[in-house]
């Protein structure tokens, strides 16, 4: 072997090696968690008035508290929140270019931003697809008091089950009292063959779907955990944990499910779109959140839960450290705050920073596929898992999102 071979074979074996220690590197680990719960912040909540304040003209009136992390300080009107900050992985450093509403809310649910050629899958959709729904008969994906973002190309049957009004048994899964098992069966029955010839003539590949979702349905009707949706059997002392809000009776709801085994429960506080009285709604806001989320992770805990619960607080994108002639904050994508919890995160750390302003991260940004990413590990999902779109395009499950090792245990 001359000294060329030499080198060149050296050069191939180092860059073998290499390439198989960062497949081996970017290979999930096992499911540390079962559940995910989002705590869904609808319209873009300020980090400069929840987890990020400032001194001088950002901070507006609010003033910063001191939280079970040391050094560490939130928004005052937060305190139970501040007292359970060692529970928390608080990311300060978010980042991304959509201040949009509908492409940022696109973007924080599927890792994508969005694309007129293709409908994202949501994390939520991947999850119900690769991990599937409990053997319980209810749904693998809930979305409780919002929408949420549907599966995309995983099909219909992967996207969220809705329920606007949290805390009580959803519409319609009992039969009309005229409407018994047999007369149910055969309404079943009659629909199956008209969806079968229907399917027959067109080959519409979205019947599928739709008949799996119909059998979804059936199955929750006859779910033998449906009243995981109910709360009102809830000792009045949890009840009044969670703060007696629709938020928290959404909270103690998600509680409930991953319970009885749900994979994926989003609970949406609406209201931060804060152009106006920015100051006084995230005051009101905080005061729903505060009892809620903290209740959620003392009662998580409580059932022995939270070890195998991911929980995440996000949102659209942050607010502007500039305050507008409205008393408000506009649309500020560029620094953000997200929060982890739960089952693979690590407690009582703060990653990222943002300038004294809150106006740009200066140190370790998080893109939203990043944060995506670092989710999927706990779930034992590959954050480079792949489908086709029905062009046949490959799909990952985020748009080269990197997990971030420092928030993982």
């Amino acid at each position: 072997m001359n000294r060329r071979q030499l080198l060149k074979g050296g050069i191939s074996g180092g860059l073998g090696l290499f390439l198989a220690g960062a497949a081996r590197a970017s290979e999930p680990r096992a499911a540390r968690a079962k559940h995910l719960i989002v705590l869904w912040m609808n319209g873009g909540p300020s980090h400069l008035d929840t987890w990020d304040p400032k001194e001088g003209r950002a901070a507006g009136p609010h003033r910063s508290i001191a939280t079970s992390i040391p050094n560490v300080r939130i928004n005052e009107h937060l305190p139970l929140l501040a007292r359970a900050a060692d529970r928390l992985a608080i990311v300060r450093g978010m980042t991304s270019k959509e201040g949009n509403h509908q492409r940022a809310q696109y973007l924080v649910h599927t890792g994508y931003a969005p694309n007129p050629t293709v409908q994202h899958p949501s994390l939520g959709g991947w999850i119900s697809k690769r991990i599937g729904a409990p053997p319980t008969g209810l749904p693998a994906f809930v979305s409780l008091g919002g929408p949420s973002h549907g599966a995309g190309i995983l099909g219909i049957e992967h996207g969220p089950f809705v329920v606007r009004a949290p805390g009580a048994l959803p519409a319609d899964v009992v039969p009309p009292p005229d409407v018994d098992d047999a007369r149910l069966a055969a309404r079943r029955e009659l629909l199956d063959g008209l969806e079968a010839r229907f399917a027959t003539r067109t080959g519409d590949p979205k019947v599928t779907g739709r008949r799996e979702l119909y059998a979804k349905a059936d199955r929750l009707m006859h779910a033998t955990a449906l009243e995981a949706f109910d709360v009102s059997k809830e000792p009045d002392a949890v009840v009044r944990s969670y703060g007696a809000t629709p938020f928290g009776k959404g909270c103690l709801t998600a509680a409930r499910l991953v319970g009885a085994g749900v994979r994926v429960v989003e609970v949406t506080l609406d209201g931060w779109d804060t152009h106006k009285d920015n100051f006084g709604r995230t005051k009101r806001l905080a005061g729903i959140l505060d009892p809620a989320m903290s209740g959620l992770l003392a009662d998580l805990e409580r059932r022995a839960l939270l070890d195998e619960t991911l929980v995440v607080w996000i949102g659209d994108f942050g607010r502007s450290p500039r305050i507008n002639a409205n008393d408000g904050r506009d649309h500020h994508p560029a620094a953000w705050s997200a929060v982890l919890a739960g089952a693979g995160v690590r407690r009582g750390v703060v990653h990222g920073e943002t300038d004294p302003e809150g106006a740009r991260v200066v140190k370790d940004p998080v893109t939203v596929p990043d944060l995506l990413a670092t989710l999927a590990i706990p779930l034992g999902l590959d954050p480079e898992d792949t489908v086709l779109s029905p062009a046949g395009r490959p799909i990952a499950l985020t748009d080269h999102g990197r997990p971030v090792r420092a928030l993982l245990v």
